[in-house]
């Protein structure tokens, strides 16, 4: 008998998609997606099941199906869509509790696979350069998806340890871009006139959304139990990121750029939350070593070519690639026996 893979947070653009690829494995035998509203777009081969994670019928729903594994992608970033920050949390919290707790009472359950985010760690002027897995935030949030996270987190090491027997596997990503995500940091970059902290220039990480689809899948084929940070290679800096994407930018003081967020959010014209500000402020960079050489995953876009996509979805062209050296040609541009003075 093949695999049997329940996916929450169907009705998103990624946990669908995310599905989609989960089924067309040959090793998973069939793949079940939950969520409260059908999705959208084409699901292929994945069997639909309306329900509710907060409610105790998701057990009912993992004991017929045989599921024996779950991939965890509910957790979400912005109470706009979700219909309020109270909604937000139950989702968030409230249904990973309830999840956790029918998956330790199926005993057909071997693996569990949460979607995550470097979110966790938050974002401060003490912050070290890179954080690792095994670090935390520098000041635990008090409020908003940050708070989520790390409540969510919490849970999930409690069932791993209750639970030994089952792998499993916490994906922290980076904030994921492309030109199909629709998120708080994408709606920043998609303002007309893009604000900026006064006298700070953070770094950026980003995750492609093809990555993350392939992390996930990765992570339920092998099988590695564990928290991994997963980010595409290097940084950007904001200043660097607007240039490529050619926008005009205004910088403000923070007190500033806080309240014409508050604005924005109350508008609905884009999530603007205080962890995104302090994002927005300080960075964050986190070490991917335990990506590479424990759950043994290689993104394929950088993030400066994540970003470079996501560009392309609001009409930036690629960058050009330098032609190759002709034969003779040093890739500077030289003949063979010159020397620069």
């Amino acid at each position: 008998m093949g695999r049997v893979v329940l996916v929450t947070g169907i009705s998103r653009d990624l946990g669908r998609r995310f599905a989609r690829v989960a089924a067309a494995d040959p090793s998973i035998d069939r793949v079940i997606g939950v969520d409260v509203v059908p999705p959208r777009g084409d699901i292929g081969e994945v069997s639909f099941v309306r329900a509710d994670i907060r409610n105790p019928v998701i057990a009912k729903v993992i004991a017929k199906e045989d599921v024996d594994t779950v991939v965890h992608m509910s957790v979400i970033a912005t109470p706009g869509t979700a219909g309020g920050r109270n909604t937000m949390k139950e989702l968030n919290v409230l249904g990973t509790m309830q999840l956790l707790a029918a998956c330790q009472k199926a005993e057909s359950v071997r693996q569990l696979v949460v979607k995550s985010t470097t979110t966790v760690y938050g974002a401060s002027p003490r912050d070290p350069a890179m954080f690792t897995e095994e670090m935390g935030p520098k000041q635990l949030p008090s409020s908003g998806y940050a708070k989520d996270v790390n409540e969510v987190e919490g849970y999930v090491r409690g069932f791993a340890r209750r639970r030994p027997d089952v792998t499993v596997t916490t994906v922290r990503a980076a904030n994921v871009i492309g030109p199909h995500v629709v998120s708080p940091i994408t709606s920043y970059f998609r303002l007309p006139v893009i604000p900026r902290v006064l006298g700070f220039d953070p770094r950026l990480q980003f995750l492609h959304e093809d990555d993350l689809l392939g992390v996930l899948k990765h992570s339920v084929l092998t099988e590695r139990a564990g928290t991994f940070n997963v980010a595409g290679d290097g940084i950007l800096m904001l200043s660097q990121a607007i240039r490529r994407l050619s926008k005009p930018s205004v910088t403000l003081p923070r007190f500033a750029v806080g309240r014409l967020g508050s604005a924005l959010r109350s508008a609905r014209v884009a999530e603007f939350s205080p962890e995104q500000l302090g994002f927005l402020t300080h960075g964050r960079g986190v070490d991917t070593t335990r990506m590479r050489t424990m759950l043994g995953f290689e993104p394929r876009f950088t993030t400066a070519e994540a970003f470079a996509d996501f560009g392309v979805s609001m009409g930036v062209p690629l960058p050009a690639r330098p032609a190759p050296p002709r034969l003779g040609q040093h890739p500077t541009g030289e003949q063979k026996g010159t020397v620069r003075v």
